[in-house]
């Protein structure tokens, strides 16, 4: 499970997240929904102990994010939303460095760069160097790098950024292959995109849970969280209202 505990992040005098609470659980793939500089990034910055909350915390499996940085990390995916690959590495060498990073060694290390190549369909660009990718693979790519270890906990920022819309089909695919066993929380400011990934949707606005929305196997879901998301932005709901 990952607890997210009245947490708070200021820069200065700003406030990017207002006393955030939430929890996810195991087979969950769970939407992140929100504008352009609504706090999703630092929030999942703070999950995945990047960044300190000013106040409150997060338990990710049991663990205290700002007690057990480095436990934390070995159980976390995290892909950042300007994930920087190294430019001159070649894509076999730079997963299989990012494998051994994480701790992978041997027979593990061969199973689960395999296990990647075919999960984001890498095998044509393995040979080549990172500079030389289009920007769908590279995407790819730093998608496989954030799996590889095999986390417990996936957390993707703007994971379809660069992809086209066969991709996005794969990866949306995969997301909801991968979820059954693991928690995966994805955030994206499209609303359709998170409308077709997921069946749990958290809506952030100005640093805030504004609402927390399940669907149905009869909701139509872009229609249903079109409605949600914009009254709750104009506050013409409460959070509680529309969860």
């Amino acid at each position: 499970m990952i607890k997210v505990d009245r947490v708070t992040r200021k820069y200065g005098a700003f406030t990017a997240v207002d006393r955030v609470s939430f929890e996810l659980q195991p087979g969950e793939i769970v939407g992140f929904l929100g504008p352009n500089g609504s706090g999703k990034t630092t929030l999942m910055r703070v999950m995945s102990t990047y960044l300190l909350p000013t106040e409150g915390t997060v338990y990710v499996g049991g663990l205290d994010v700002t007690k057990h940085e480095l436990d934390v990390r070995r159980r976390i995916g995290y892909l950042p939303e300007s994930n920087i690959l190294y430019p001159q590495m070649r894509v076999d060498d730079y997963l299989s460095f990012v494998g051994k990073m994480r701790g992978l060694s041997g027979g593990r290390l061969k199973e689960r760069l395999d296990w990647c190549v075919e999960a984001m369909k890498l095998s044509t660009v393995m040979g080549k160097k990172n500079m030389e990718c289009s920007k769908g693979f590279k995407q790819r790519i730093s998608l496989a790098a954030t799996l590889i270890h095999d986390p417990e906990y996936i957390i993707l920022d703007e994971p379809t950024v660069g992809l086209d819309p066969l991709q996005i089909f794969m990866v949306r695919d995969f997301l909801r292959l991968i979820s059954k066993e693991k928690i995966v929380l994805f955030s994206s400011h499209i609303l359709q995109e998170v409308a077709a990934m997921t069946q749990r949707v958290i809506i952030i606005h100005d640093g805030k849970i504004i609402g927390d929305v399940t669907f149905d196997a009869k909701d139509n879901r872009t229609e249903k969280l079109e409605a949600i998301f914009a009254a709750a932005v104009r506050g013409e709901s409460k959070p509680e209202a529309v969860a």
